[in-house]
């Protein structure tokens, strides 16, 4: 793992796309640590990294998302009136 110098000499940050009800995608390669430790690894040049926890291939999206209802909006959010 990188120390924050390490972070402070990359030529350019990772970029991170957060998609409404579905994954994160973020330009790689990367390295995924989950809640039990496990070290999840891509060289792809993106990944889409699961934040609905359906996916057979969890920590990566395999589009289970889709079935799943729309969220509904909670206060604070803009419900198009």
């Amino acid at each position: 793992m990188q120390n924050a110098d390490e972070y402070a000499e990359s030529p350019q940050p990772r970029r991170i796309t957060v998609e409404r009800d579905g994954p994160m995608v973020v330009e790689g390669p990367v390295e995924v640590v989950t809640e039990d430790g496990t070290v999840a690894v891509s060289r792809r040049f993106a990944v889409a990294v699961c934040t609905c926890r359906r996916s057979a291939a969890y920590p990566w999206c395999d589009t289970s998302h889709r079935a799943r209802p729309p969220r509904s909006r909670g206060r604070g959010e803009d419900r198009g009136r």
